[in-house]
This record gives structure tokens, C-alpha cells and sequence, in this order.
């Protein structure tokens, strides 16, 4: 698979990291575009890319291009992700998927007609380590889960892509999308009754604090937390009848822990092999495309626009407007 990158920022960077320690001739690192040539050509230089463009038309419409992934900030996604679309290019596109519900609606609704693969590249979802926490909760070691605590938080208050509204800025689609996924992911979306939250809105109007709390019709409660003034462990923890777990860093897990009664009665890590953990979610989209998908049952498309149709009702409560709402 020939792998494009559209953007040449410190995610992307990630991205060309993780590929050159995967070291797999079956995930090439093929071109990179950046709004400035030789930007692109210093990213290539740096990771080993075998091409780079100044423009990102250039990139989509180079016919050798089997994978796109959509490394710019929140706010240019949809565009981003249009052009590839139209160029008939498979997409990854980095969360959060879109600014707002209706252009994710957009998006999947053009990939749907043309047919082409599209998902989310919220990593936390296709990690093994995320997985096994699935696999340790039906086990029933804790017993009924009854209540779900996630924060993430980053200090981050002066960096211009967290103040601009036109970056869609603030910590919801940046850092909450994480723990909005965290808790959707172990205690689901279904028969949620009640959400409640609260937000500390900066100087330009974008959301610097943020705390959700959702009730679910069975009385479960998922308590979420997202932050750009500070910092925290990044913990996640699911309570249990007969005992609970921890997830150390809750958007690329490192490490989990089983408490029965109090006592630790097993450990789980990342795979040895792991690089970074982003390879992951691009081994989704190879696998789902070698098999005709047109999604990742990783992070299905009904999921990516539930999540952003909860978060645009969020920022609809506590006043948060981007220009492209």
C-alpha cells in the first residue's frame, strides 16, 4: 500500500515515524504534501517519502497513491478530505473527523455514493491494548461495570490552535473527543438518559475546561473530563460490583491494570512490537480494503457521526461557535 500524507505538521511527522518503524514493504511511504514544496521536500528527506508536492491536488491526483491520510488541523478536514474524495482516494482522516456533524455527514455521504473507503484515525480505537479492555470487562473479573472516570488533559492554553475559532479550537474535538470515546467505547452509546456538563470558556470563546457527565437508563454514570489548563495522568478507570480497572493514558493506552477486591490480580501492555501505536489504525485500513470495506468495524461510520453530532450538542450548550457552523 502507497501511503500519501496531506500535511506536514507534528502529526504527520508522527505518522512518518511510526511507518519507518514498521518497516514493512507491504506500507510504503510514498508522498507527502505540503502548502510549501520545500517543507515537503525537508519531510520527505527526513522520513525516506519517495515523493513530495507543494499542493495537495498534486498528491491526490498522482495515480500511485493507494492511501491518503488527513494530517491537518480539525478545521480543514472536510476540504482536505473532499479533494482526496473526489480524486477517488481512500481516506484516513485524523480526528477530530470534521468540525462540526454536517460535514462529516458530507464526507461519508460522497464516499458512500463513489464507493471508496473512508474512517476516523482516532487511534485509541484499533489498539490492541483498547481491545483487551473490552475483552477484560465481558470476562466479568470486575463483575457489572457501574461507573466510568476519563480524563485528558494537556497544558495548552497559549497555543494558537487551541485559542482561533477558525481552527475550531478548544479542548473538545483536540482532547475530549478522546474521553467522549473512551467512555462510548466500554459503556456504549445506547439508553444514554442524561447528559450534563459544564465548560470554561478562554478569552476567544473556544472551550478550555471541560466535564460531561452521562447517565444511562440501567444507572450507569460515564464521567469525562477534557482540559488545555493543566495537567493530569490521563486516567481512565471502570468501577465494577466486584472489583474495577485502570487504564494508564486513556488515548494510547500503556498500561492496564485488574483490581479484584481491591487486590491486582493482572497487568496488560502494549504489544512488544508496538512503534508508536498509530500503525495500527493504518493495518485497519489495509485489512479493510484488501476486503472490499468501505468502513473500519474499528470506527464505524454510524459511530464517527454520533460522536460528532454529541459533541456539536455540547458546543451548542456552552456557546462555542466555529465560522463553519
Amino acid at each position: 500500500m502507497k501511503i500519501g500524507i496531506i500535511g506536514a505538521g507534528w502529526i504527520a511527522d508522527k505518522m512518518g515515524v511510526t511507518l519507518t518503524g514498521v518497516n514493512s514493504p507491504d506500507y510504503e511511504k510514498y508522498a507527502i504534501a505540503a502548502r510549501d514544496l520545500d517543507r515537503a521536500k525537508a519531510f520527505a528527506a527526513q522520513h525516506g517519502f519517495k515523493k513530495a508536492y507543494g499542493s495537495y491536488k498534486e498528491l491526490v491526483d498522482d495515480p500511485e497513491v493507494d492511501l491518503i491520510y488527513i494530517a491537518t488541523p480539525h478545521s480543514h478536514h472536510f476540504e482536505h478530505t473532499k479533494l482526496a474524495l473526489d480524486a477517488g482516494k481512500p481516506c484516513l482522516v485524523e480526528k477530530a473527523f470534521t468540525a462540526n456533524a454536517r460535514e462529516a455527514e458530507a464526507l461519508l455521504d460522497l464516499a458512500h455514493k463513489k464507493g471508496i473507503f473512508i474512517t476516523e484515525a482516532i487511534w485509541t480505537r484499533y489498539m490492541p491494548l483498547s481491545l483487551k479492555i473490552k475483552e477484560i470487562l465481558d470476562s466479568g473479573i470486575i463483575g457489572e461495570p457501574r461507573l466510568l472516570n476519563a480524563s485528558l488533559c494537556y497544558y495548552m492554553e497559549f497555543k494558537e490552535r487551541i485559542l482561533r475559532p477558525d481552527l475550531c479550537g478548544g479542548a473538545l474535538l483536540d482532547l475530549g473527543v478522546y474521553s467522549l470515546n473512551f467512555a462510548r467505547m466500554y459503556f456504549g452509546s445506547e439508553n444514554i438518559k442524561e447528559v450534563h456538563s459544564n465548560a470554561v470558556l478562554g478569552t476567544t470563546g473556544m472551550d478550555m475546561h471541560d466535564a460531561i457527565s452521562m447517565v444511562y437508563g440501567d444507572g450507569r454514570i460515564a464521567n469525562i473530563q477534557a482540559s488545555t489548563l493543566g495537567l493530569c495522568p490521563r486516567l481512565g478507570m471502570i468501577s465494577g460490583t466486584r472489583g474495577y480497572l485502570t487504564v494508564d493514558n486513556i488515548n494510547c493506552p500503556e498500561k492496564v491494570t485488574v483490581y479484584n477486591d481491591y487486590k491486582v490480580v493482572a497487568e496488560y501492555f502494549p504489544p512488544k512490537e508496538q512503534v508508536t501505536g498509530y500503525e495500527h489504525q493504518v493495518f485497519a485500513c489495509k485489512d479493510a480494503i484488501d476486503k472490499g470495506l468501505l468502513e473500519s468495524p474499528f470506527m464505524p461510520h454510524q459511530e464517527t457521526l454520533d460522536v460528532m453530532r454529541q459533541m456539536d450538542a455540547l458546543r451548542k450548550e456552552w456557546g462555542v461557535v466555529y465560522p463553519m457552523d
